[in-house]
This record gives structure tokens, C-alpha cells and sequence, in this order.
């Protein structure tokens, strides 16, 4: 299953649409159909649940895009966030120079590599530095003194505040700050849908030890994060943990490791589980000249905390819900969105058999004893086997029949999306039915 079939369903779907697309466009920025933002509201809410409302020793906050530039330098941003590129000369293509080559790049010889899309060699030039990182001005003067950047990660708003949420929630170490926000960065070589854009959601959870703590607690998250993926119905033969080795470790972790999905384009990063030791806390205190240490009372002493940081994407992670969602049933030529009931846009469907006789009216009645329970739609448009199959494609689980039967005993078909399965279940029925139906979901 190419990528591409994903992209078409979810334009014609009202999943996602290319930004700006009247305008021809706008490379790397995605705009989220009524389906999408709901699916990615149903993700991004389940993830918030199970990081605040399960753990009493988790909180969140919500920090701003904009920050002072000073935490940008404390943090290695300005200085050493970019990346090496490379340009094809004859195909006029760019690519990163680490996705080329896997080994240390600053000893080959680039005249010898094959481009990998016009397939020539001795096109390629040496490695260019571009900083990713949006630079903006902050008030009506644009100069030097008020130049400000848009966040390229939500992390260091969490670091920053940590003390302050800390004393006003009054936790104890242990403790986790999460935040969902949106991120920027001018990603030059931008692929694969809304795998890597410039402007996408991250879900971050940065967890607060006491040093000698942290390699127990970053192999707990490791656990933990896992389990998580399973709750969106995504089968584990999907998943896999990346370590990364010397090499690849960025400059503040210690131990770091990838959760990845098989993409129809391959493994690929969804999830980043890292131990930042108390490297980020250390610079921002040598930066901003305030102590960053924590008070522990029972100790009676002052320490920097080690920081162990579960940092997902949430564009990514829809991404990978929907790959892994999407099935070709050749037999009953349809295509279907198989989405856990507990994440679908849109969960029950009431389609009236005919627009006559009084259905539609016990349809609409129906819709409203559903919708303070489910997203719940009304669909009378065309035959019933076509709003079937229109609903499949929607990931819609559940679609409600209502015929003469219905008018006689109160009763509806209730139909299956996966197995295609009918039941016939009394009204008053309906939401338990539907929520035992949710609860037992398998694959």
C-alpha cells in the first residue's frame, strides 16, 4: 500500500487537504478536514488523559509559542540547530546529507555519490548548514534588539516553568509536566504527507528524578508508551524501540530511544523517549543567572533534577493511524478505515432505509438520544449500500438502519463496519450496546 492511497482517501474523506491549495499550494503545510481535526483531537485528548488524569503526579501546562530568544541560546538552538544539505546540480533536488550517507560524512567524497533521484554521479555538492529555526521581530521596529524566534519545540516552555508548577502544585519529586502544543521548524527537505511539515503538534511529557533515579524511570516510561499505541488500536508487529548509539545521541541525552512504526515508506520516529540528565536545567540556570535546583524537604537538600522526556508527534502518530487503519476488502470491492471506536470522527451513523413513511423523523430522534454519548451524523443520501461504504472509508464503526420494522417494534439494525455483521437491538438498547461493543473492540 503506497502512501499516495492515503493521501487521496483523505482529501476525498475530509481528513486533510494541502494547505493554501487554491493557491497552488503550500509545500509542508497540511490544513485538517472536519474528519482530521476530530481524529487528531481523539488522539491527543486519550494521550492527555493517560498522562494527567491517570498519574497523580502529573500536571500540565500550556506555554507560548513565543519565548524570550535568551532560552533559544541556552537551550543550543541558535548555535547548533540545523542541518547539513545537499543539492543535486542537475536534478535541482536537496536532501540531508545524513540520509545519504550513514557513516561520518565529513570524510566522503561527494563527487562520488549517486543522486538519489536522477540517479547521476558527481552532481552533488558538498554540505551546507541551514538553520531550522522561523526568526520573527517582536514589536514595530524590525532590528537586532527584538528579534524573536517561533519555538521549535515545546520542551524548554516546560523547563522554564518547571520550579513555578512545581511550588504552585506543591509535587514532590518525582513528578511530570505534559504539554501539547504546536511547533516550528523550516524543514528544507519536507516528504512523505505530514510525516515531517514545518508547522505540526507535539505531546510532551517531561518527567522530573532525583539523579541515580533516571535509568529506572526512562525504562518505565519505555513501558509505559508502548502500551499506549496499543490503546489506539495500532497491532504491535507495527512498533519496534530504536536505541540510539553513540553517534546518533543528541548533545544533552544520555540514553535515548525511538518508538517506530513501519510506514508504508518504512520504520520511521513516532515517539522519543530520552534521558536529558540535568543538562537543559543546568544551561538555563547558567544562562538566565537564577538557581534551577529543587528543593527536596524531606532530604533537606538542593539538587537538578534529571529529566527523562517522552516527546510524541502527534502529526506522526495520525499518520501512523492511519496507515495502519486503511484496508483494501478486495472481496466486498470497499475500502475501509479500520479505527478503534474509542478514536473514529465519527462513531454511529443513523441512515433512515427510505426518506418517506415517517423514518427520517424516527431517524432524527434517534440521533438525538445518540449524540450525548457518541459523535453521532444523519446520512438519507443515496442507496444504503453506498452511504455503507461511504461511512467504511469515514472509519465510522457503527451505522444505525431505520426501517418499517423499526416503526412496528423499535427497533433498529445495527451494522458492523469491519465484519459487516447486522444485529437487530431495541433503541433503548443502543448505547450500551454500542459502548460493550466499543470496550470488546478487536481488530
Amino acid at each position: 500500500m503506497s502512501i499516495d492511497k492515503i493521501v487521496s482517501l483523505c482529501k476525498r474523506r475530509g481528513f486533510i487537504f494541502q494547505s493554501s491549495e487554491i493557491y497552488g499550494g503550500f509545500r509542508a503545510v497540511y490544513d485538517y478536514g472536519p474528519l482530521g481535526i476530530t481524529l487528531k483531537n481523539n488522539i491527543s485528548q486519550l494521550w492527555w488523559r493517560n498522562m494527567t488524569q491517570l498519574h497523580e503526579n502529573i500536571v500540565g501546562i500550556d506555554s507560548g509559542i513565543l519565548m524570550h530568544p535568551k532560552i533559544w541560546e541556552a537551550s543550543g538552538h541558535v548555535g547548533a540547530f540545523n542541518d547539513p544539505l545537499v543539492d543535486c546540480k542537475e536534478c535541482k533536488s536537496r536532501f540531508r546529507s545524513d540520509e545519504l550517507i550513514d557513516n561520518d560524512t565529513d570524510k566522503i567524497n561527494w563527487l562520488e555519490v549517486q543522486c538519489p533521484k536522477c540517479g547521476n554521479t558527481g552532481k552533488l555538492t558538498e554540505p551546507r548548514q541551514f538553520n531550522l529555526m522561523f526568526k520573527t521581530n517582536i514589536g514595530a521596529v524590525e532590528d537586532e534588539s527584538n528579534i524573536a524566534f517561533l519555538r521549535p519545540e515545546t520542551a524548554q516552555g516546560i523547563y522554564v516553568n518547571y520550579l513555578l508548577v512545581q511550588n504552585a502544585m506543591r509535587l514532590k519529586i518525582p513528578f511530570g509536566i505534559a504539554q501539547i502544543g504546536k511547533a516550528f521548524r523550516n524543514e528544507i527537505v519536507a516528504r512523505n504527507f505530514i510525516f515531517r511539515t514545518r508547522e505540526f503538534e507535539q505531546m510532551e511529557m517531561q518527567y522530573f528524578v532525583k539523579p541515580g533515579n533516571d535509568d529506572d524511570a526512562l525504562n518505565a516510561w519505555k513501558k509505559e508508551r508502548m502500551i499506549f499505541y496499543e490503546e489506539l488500536g495500532i497491532n504491535s508487529s507495527k512498533l519496534r524501540f530504536h536505541q540510539h548509539g553513540d553517534s546518533e545521541l543528541a548533545h544533552y541525552a544520555k540514553e535515548a530511544w525511538d518508538i517506530e512504526f513501519e510506514f508504508p515508506f518504512g520504520w520511521s520516529e513516532i515517539e522519543g523517549i530520552h534521558n536529558r540528565t540535568d543538562y537543559d536545567l543546568a544551561k538555563h540556570e547558567e544562562f538566565s543567572g537564577k538557581k534551577m535546583e529543587i528543593f527536596d524537604q524531606e532530604k533537606n537538600e538542593r539538587f537538578l533534577p534529571y529529566i527523562i522526556e517522552t516527546s510524541a508527534g502527534l502529526n506522526r502518530i495520525l499518520l501512523a493511524v492511519l496507515s495502519h487503519s486503511y484496508w483494501e476488502d478486495k472481496e466486498n470491492n470497499r475500502i475501509v478505515m479500520k479505527l478503534h471506536p474509542k478514536i473514529a470522527p465519527i462513531t454511529t451513523v443513523v441512515c433512515p432505509l427510505l426518506k418517506k413513511d415517517g423514518l427520517p423523523e424516527i431517524g432524527h430522534k434517534v440521533v438525538e438520544i445518540l449524540k450525548p454519548h457518541f459523535n453521532t451524523i444523519y446520512d438519507q443520501q443515496g442507496s444504503i449500500g453506498k452511504r455503507y461504504y461511504r461511512q467504511d472509508e469515514a472509519g465510522t464503526p457503527f451505522c444505525i438502519t431505520i426501517d418499517h420494522q423499526t416503526s412496528d417494534d423499535n427497533s433498529v439494525t445495527l451494522r458492523h463496519r469491519d465484519t459487516q455483521k447486522q444485529d437487530r437491538i431495541p433503541i433503548e438498547q443502543l448505547i450500551k450496546t454500542i459502548n460493550d461493543n466499543m470496550e470488546n473492540f478487536n481488530e
